[in-house]
């Protein structure tokens, strides 16, 4: 039994206490130690923490066996943690402590045989994956995955982009004083004309296509020089870019190698890349028990049929789904446009209600799956 009744006063606390932690990726320790504590208190069986960090445990039995899995890293930058009103500021607090604290009190209110939850607190979401790269290496068996991201809670994600993050490094022959500029190339100039020219050729060609169906590339970091008034000789640029459903890493790898190579021609450089991270894009399928689930689970608590989304992001659903076949979606309480910003919060009301929708959801899918055996 229950040691103890989770009451709303309660949930809400707990996520307060988990805001107060502070875990950018891979020092998510404090918050897994929480974590394994707070199960314990559950009611949760065979609490551990892997070789990497992430905390796993186990409530119910009998089938299906349900994967409720949500990230303990957040992005680096503090936000005071307090309550205003319905709204409760902390970093984290959309992405993604409020999902991962609704699913771990609706995984609690699972009783013996009426199914067997895994309840996963993942590392390194945010940076490279770490947590879920070595969970999809676990024979546990699972039927059914459910991702914790803000996605509110009337929407369930059934799509990520994929992303490839690419470092680029441009050298030319030789630098020159500031003042005679007209010596040599300047390799910063050059970097910013050869993404351009990469980007264009990359993502030509897409009108009338959604926003979660676009392939786009950003730039976000670039470095070069030696000196402020000598030209520069060499410059690295990264850019991530983020690939729809429809297309797949190799075939936008494959065309990077063949514009870089033809750029660099053109402009008379020298130009290197590296692959810096690869993930593919993801769709789930729209017609599990597991879409069907939610369907109805949100339907009962919110009286609206949810909407299915495709996100332009990329989240650990990719690696697993790609991996282990079975249905999986991502969802959560929480504004997704409020993951990372400098004043994060989460509605309070969403978040209650997000924890009834998640234990309705793990209730009606006991019942589909039992139904389709």
């Amino acid at each position: 039994m229950d040691t103890f009744t989770v009451t709303p006063r309660f949930a809400v606390k707990m996520l307060e206490k988990s805001l107060r932690l502070y875990t950018p990726s891979l020092s998510e320790k404090p918050m897994a130690e929480f974590l394994a504590d707070k199960c314990d208190d559950l009611g949760f069986e065979d609490i551990q923490i892997d070789e990497v960090g992430n905390i796993i445990a186990k409530k119910g039995s009998g089938s299906p066996k349900i994967m409720l899995c949500g990230h303990m890293d957040v992005v680096p930058g503090k936000v005071k943690v307090r309550k205003e009103g319905d709204s409760l500021y902390g970093r984290g607090a959309s992405d993604a402590k409020a999902p991962l604290m609704a699913m771990l009190f609706a995984a609690a209110s699972i009783q013996n045989n009426n199914g067997t939850v895994y309840f996963v607190g993942a590392v390194d979401e945010e940076g490279n994956a770490t947590g879920v790269k070595n969970l999809v290496k676990k024979e546990l068996g699972i039927d059914y995955a459910i991702f914790g991201e803000p996605s509110g809670i009337k929407q369930v994600t059934i799509a990520y982009k994929g992303r490839l993050a690419i470092n680029l490094k441009i050298s030319v022959d030789d630098s020159s004083h500031a003042s005679a500029p007209w010596l040599s190339k300047n390799a910063i100039q050059e970097s910013m004309v050869f993404v351009k020219e990469l980007k264009d050729r990359l993502e030509k060609n897409q009108e009338g296509r959604s926003r979660g169906m676009l392939l786009t590339i950003t730039m976000t970091e670039i470095k070069g020089g030696t000196s402020h008034n000598v030209t520069p000789k060499d410059c690295e640029t990264t850019f991530d870019i983020r690939i729809p459903v429809d297309m797949n890493c190799k075939t936008i790898e494959q065309q990077i190698a063949t514009h870089v190579k033809e750029i660099a021609q053109e402009r008379d450089v020298e130009a290197f890349y590296s692959i810096l991270d690869e993930t593919e894009p993801f769709e789930a399928s729209h017609t599990s028990p597991l879409v069907r689930a939610f369907t109805l689970g949100i339907m009962e608590v919110e009286h609206a049929r949810p909407t299915l989304i495709r996100k332009t992001g990329t989240g650990d659903m990719n690696v697993l789904g790609n991996q282990w076949n079975i249905p999986v979606v991502t969802y959560g309480p929480g504004d997704p446009h409020e993951a990372h910003t400098i004043d994060e919060k989460v509605s309070i009301d969403e978040y209650l209600r997000g924890i009834e929708i998640l234990k309705k959801t793990l209730q009606h899918l006991k019942r589909l799956h039992d139904k389709n055996i």
